[in-house]
């Protein structure tokens, strides 16, 4: 169990075996972006004998319409999807309802998000799962994040901030965090957070996936496209660097290094 997925696994098989009969526990997976939680995730889910329903919290994006509202009547900065307030809570609750409800062959439909499209996938393009799930497992990088309400008075932390002169970008977020995604946290049934040492890795991470799609069509990724990352992260970092110093719902851990490494886990 010296891996990611290794040490996910553990955490999923220890809430299922816990679990009181007859219900279905909600865990919910944090990690950086780029620490390879998605792909441990599932990793995890193909080697387990019972049935685990995985998701990623990028599938329940609000549709690109309802975030173009969201940046005309808060801040132009929720056009970038990812922090908190840019997603459908309501359509998760609704999707754990279903699984949880299943019986014999009965099938849930899991949301799609189409990144390339930014907009949902329609509903014909949705993920089947068949049955009712042993547990329901919900992977993002901000799973558990805790609000500061100081937050939108702070000096900003870097250039994506500095745009935001209001503070209404970041007030948004915490009242989210503090609001309905305060309330998934309640529901879930347990937390697990893949902890790298620092945020520099996160750059690095990015970086890295970035030029690996570059270099699957033969090219090297070009320098703008290194800046656009760069920027990107800045959207996160606040929350994510807030996380990594311990404001985050307590739960198991995964400490790894920068070449994501297992040094460690805890309460697994």
């Amino acid at each position: 169990m010296n891996t990611i997925a290794g040490a996910v696994r553990a955490w999923i098989e220890g809430a299922i075996a816990s679990a009181p009969d007859g219900h279905v526990p909600l865990l919910l997976l944090s990690g950086p972006q780029g620490s390879g939680k998605s792909t441990a995730l599932a990793a995890a889910i193909g080697t387990m004998s019972q049935p685990v329903a995985g998701a990623s919290i990028d599938d329940f994006y609000l549709t690109h319409a309802e975030r173009m509202e969201l940046a005309r009547r808060i801040s132009p900065l929720f056009m970038t999807r990812g922090p908190p307030g840019t997603h459908d809570l309501t359509l998760l609750a609704k999707t754990v309802s279903t699984l949880r409800a299943a019986i014999g062959e009965t099938e849930a439909l899991l949301p799609v998000f189409d990144k390339l499209k930014d907009d949902r996938a329609p509903v014909s393009d949705w993920r089947n799962v068949q049955g009712r799930p042993a547990a329901i497992v919900i992977e993002g990088w901000l799973m558990g994040a805790l609000p500061d309400a100081r937050s939108a008075r702070d000096a900003p932390i870097n250039p994506v901030e500095a745009e935001d002169r209001t503070g209404d970008w970041r007030r948004h977020q915490e009242i989210a965090l503090a609001g309905p995604y305060g309330d998934l946290w309640d529901a879930a049934d347990g937390f697990c957070h893949i902890v790298p040492p620092d945020f520099d890795c996160v750059l690095g991470w990015r970086l890295q996936q970035e030029a690996g799609l570059w270099a699957a069509r033969g090219e090297t990724i070009p320098d703008e496209r290194r800046d656009w990352v760069r920027r990107f992260i800045q959207y996160y970092e606040r929350i994510t660097r807030r996380m990594l110093a311990g404001r985050r719902r307590a739960g198991a851990e995964i400490f790894i290094d920068e070449n994501r490494t297992v040094l460690r886990t805890s309460g697994n």
